[in-house]
């Protein structure tokens, strides 16, 4: 097995736990924060921010391992972040969609 000079291992754990505590954070805030369109800002966030720190100790790491430049993670973090908003903007719509009374809202049980 090889072993990771510390000067990367330090990096690349800190990386990890910043990604945890990002992603805890927006958990937390999913928890706190009351409308839906509010609880949709704070769990976006932490996954962004969180999959970028992974994404970078990954990388990191892999160069290091492999001694080449590896970036395959990267088309990882590419999807995800082209993915995010979408997926956001569909379930805001849905929901606004939902307050109004459009067409597409199931009746309500009396």
């Amino acid at each position: 097995m090889t072993d990771l000079p510390l000067w990367a291992a330090v990096p690349a754990a800190l990386l990890l736990v910043l990604a945890g505590l990002v992603t805890l954070i927006g958990s937390l805030g999913l928890l706190r924060l009351r409308s839906f369109r509010e609880r949709m800002h704070a769990p976006t966030m932490g996954m962004t921010m969180g999959t970028f720190c992974v994404a970078l100790a990954a990388t990191l790491i892999a160069s290091l391992l492999q001694h080449r430049p590896i970036v395959h993670e990267w088309l990882i973090c590419l999807f995800l972040f082209m993915t995010a908003p979408v997926t956001a903007i569909l379930l805001m719509q849905s929901a606004r969609r939902r307050q109004r009374g459009g067409p597409d809202t199931p009746a309500k049980a009396e």
